[in-house]
Parts: structure tokens; sequence; C-alpha cells
């Protein structure tokens, strides 16, 4: 059963990668819904006159949620995309919107269904905004039980069948809808490890694409082909169910169990430092991925996480005051999750990491990217002479493959160097380099004694 939103504690995390799918900019200032509802209502055989002032106000505050809650939710594109502090405050404002115009509709369907025509994918897309706070809100915080709270609504989409009149009416934007909605439902379901509803959602998104391309002739089949390519090339590069020795299936995990932690090696004391922040970056050329998320970024993060648990067993209703031995929520190292970023895009985020990186804590960095070699033979061994990997160049850059010039020189305007790390040093820092010049950043060495 879907509750009323919730609004998850004031993290301790920065945020994540940019959202998923399109957000749409603010429309202009334009004429009040409420108008246009009213007049519909009256176009319909009735009169303005005759609707009773309480419906009326309903139908009014109705509008004004509905109008603040998409005002809001498209302004999230235009939160800064890394600090800690900056997006809490209207991401909880956002937040606080959606959770009243979920409760309304819950409270007034039967004044909304006869004086709005409200209709079930309006519903839908209302719980499917609630489901994408949440992923978000995952993405922010790490925190990995928020992904369960984005189950619950996209589920409930599913099981009510909110989008199931959308195919009937002859508007081709109401059905990409529908499709960004399975996108994002389908990658939700690969973090929580839910083959099965994977794979049952990626054949209704392709019956429902077949559907939408057949009806409106659209330009944009190939782009949602190519969704459903990248989705079953991912299933295939990580598989997740495997056979044990009973020939039963078991759905294995990267994340960390409460019971599966690793036992402490002798001498090590614990406390000394904490990971707490991580910047996981993709950029190899025609890696197998789904969105912005490469099979080798997905291993990694859940490598950095425990297994999420379900937030109302944490957490009383809505509503009600918290208690003051709430049990303490676990946390997880903050991540950034960069896929394909260019080199000022990947030194702004690590400088802000390395900024707020608290005392006694240690920065990961994940590189897995092409390798970029050196040109010829240098005099000097410094840590620009051994090249390094390769960061994104927009110019660069055709169907997600880069161009490599033949002017090298060129191309090395864009390669991250052991030496660009260096600043970094000053605080604990921990890099994994996947690359086929991995061994360029050998040069960061033992000397600087404050990398692991």
């Amino acid at each position: 059963m879907v509750r009323g939103a919730r609004q998850p504690q004031q993290p301790r995390s920065r945020l994540a990668p940019r959202l998923t799918g399109t957000v749409e900019k603010p429309p202009r200032k334009r004429r009040s819904r409420t108008e246009f509802a009213l007049k519909e209502i009256m176009s319909s055989g009735g009169a303005e006159d005759d609707i009773p002032q309480g419906e009326r106000k309903t139908v009014t505050d109705f509008c004004y949620l509905l109008d603040k809650s998409k005002q809001l939710f498209n302004g999230l594109r235009d939160l800064p995309q890394y600090g800690q502090k900056q997006w809490q405050s209207y991401f909880g404002r956002t937040f606080d919107v959606y959770t009243k115009l979920w409760k309304f509709q819950q409270q007034h369907r039967q004044v909304l269904d006869n004086r709005y025509g409200l209709k079930r994918w309006q519903i839908g897309e209302i719980a499917s905004k609630i489901g994408q706070l949440y992923y978000h809100y995952y993405l922010r915080t790490s925190e990995t039980s928020y992904l369960n709270e984005a189950f619950s609504f996209y589920s409930a989409i599913r099981q009510r069948s909110y989008y199931s009149q959308v195919n009937k009416e002859d508007r081709p934007e109401l059905v990409v809808k529908k499709l960004r909605y399975y996108a994002r439902f389908i990658v939700v379901c690969l973090l929580l490890n839910k083959m099965d509803v994977v794979k049952d959602l990626v054949k209704e998104l392709s019956d429902e694409i077949e559907d939408y391309t057949h009806r409106f002739n659209t330009e944009d089949q190939v782009e949602w082909n190519l969704v459903l390519q990248e989705v079953a090339a991912f299933i295939e590069a990580d598989p997740v169910m495997v056979l044990n020795d009973d020939n039963t299936i078991v759905i294995t995990s990267n994340r960390l169990a409460e019971t599966g932690a690793p036992l402490l090696e002798q001498g090590m004391i614990v406390g000394q430092l904490s990971l707490a922040d991580a910047l996981i970056i993709g950029n190899c050329n025609n890696q197998v991925k789904f969105s912005e998320l490469t099979v080798d970024m997905f291993r990694m993060l859940q490598a950095l996480e425990r297994e999420p648990m379900n937030l109302a067993s944490q957490m009383n209703k809505p509503g009600m005051q918290e208690s003051a031995d709430k049990p303490t929520r676990r946390e997880n190292p903050h991540k950034y999750l960069l896929y394909k970023p260019t080199f000022s895009q990947l030194y702004t985020f690590l400088a802000a990491s390395f900024k707020e990186l608290p005392a006694n804590s240690v920065l990961l960095i994940y590189l897995s990217a092409t390798g970029v070699f050196p040109t010829g033979r240098s005099d000097s061994e410094g840590p620009y002479d051994f090249g390094g990997v390769l960061t994104n160049s927009n110019r660069d850059i055709i169907n997600g493959d880069a161009i490599h010039k033949r002017n090298q020189s060129h191309k090395e305007m864009h390669c991250l160097h052991p030496g660009d790390l260096y600043p970094f040093t000053r605080k604990p820092l921990f890099i994994i380099v996947d690359s086929s010049n991995s061994v360029a950043y050998k040069v960061v060495h033992a000397s600087q004694d404050r990398v692991l």
C-alpha cells in the first residue's frame, strides 16, 4: 500500500549527478489551471454558479498544489550539482508540497473526479514524481533505504494501472511519460537486484514501444529501441541470478550485508580512518551501460553500500512526532557518479569532495576510462610524462565514441594525468584505476604518504 510521501531526514551528504530524464523548464506565467478547470465544467453542461463553494475550493486548492509541485520539481534541475547544503531546503519544500498533494487527492478523490475531471494517469504522474524524488534522494545521500520507497511508489503505479488508459488517448506526449516511467522503474529495480521484475518490465516496455511507434510513427523509435538494447546488454553483462550447489536460483549482491562484514586483520585499529566520499567515474568507449550507469560503475557503487532496509521499520508514521530513541540510520559513503565527465567537470567535483571531506576521512577515486599514452620518449619521468586516462570532450564525441585526433598533444588536453591528482593528496586519498594505462599512476608512489 502506498503511504503518504515522507520527507527524508535531513541528509549529511552531497548532491550526486544530474536528474535522470528530461526536466522541462518551468512554464511561463499563464492563466490559472483553476480557471481552465471551471470553464471545462461549465462547457460540459453545468453552470459555474451551480458548483458548491466547498467543491469549488477543493478544485482551487488542488490546482494550486499541482501547479506549485510542478514548479518546484522543475526547479530541481537548477540546483547545484555539488556541495553539501545548498539543495537541502529546496528539496525539503518540494517533498512537503508533494506530500500534501498526494494526501489531498486521496481525501477528495470523488470531488476531483466529478468537478475537475481527474484522470488516473494524472494520479500516476504524481506518484511517479514522488518515486523520482525518493530515487534522487538516494543519489544525493547514498542511503539505499530510499530505493525501497521509490520502488513502492513505482510498483503501485503498475499494480493499480494508473497509466492503462493513456494508450487510448491520441496524445503521444502522454505515452512518452509512460515509457519514461518504465525506464526509471527498471533503473530502481536493477539497483535493488529485483531481476524478475526487471524482466517483466522490459517485456512490457517492449510492447509499449511497439504500440507507440506503430500508432504515432514517431522519429524517436530508434532511441527507444536503443533503450531496450542497452538494458538487455546490461542484464547479460551483470547476471545477479546464479545457481548454487542445490541447483536453486540465488540472487547475488555486491552490497555489504549486516552479517557479512569482513573481520579486521590482526593489528588493525577501528576508527583511525573512515571512507566518507567517493567519485565513481566511467569514461570507457563502447561500454555496456543503461541510462548513465555503466556496468563497472554499477558494481562499484554497490560495493560501497550496505543492503537497503525498509524505512517503514525505521521511521514513525507520517505526521507523528519522532521519538528520541529512534534507531540510528546507517550511513554509506557519499558518492558522485560521473558518466563521461569533461576534465573541468571531474576537477570541479573532485575539488568539492576534497573541500568538504571530514576529518579522519578518506576520499576514494575510481577511474574506469580509456588510457592515454605518451607520444614518445621523454627525458624526464615526472607525473605528466606517462600519460593517464581520457576524459570527455564535447567537441570530440560522436555517438558516444571519442575521436582520436591525429594531433596527439591536443588529445592530451583531455587527459587526467597522475600529476593532476597531487594537490588532493593533502588529505587521505584512495585511488583505483581500471584502464589500459593504469600503470601510469604508479608514479603516485609511497612518498605521497597520504595516498592509500
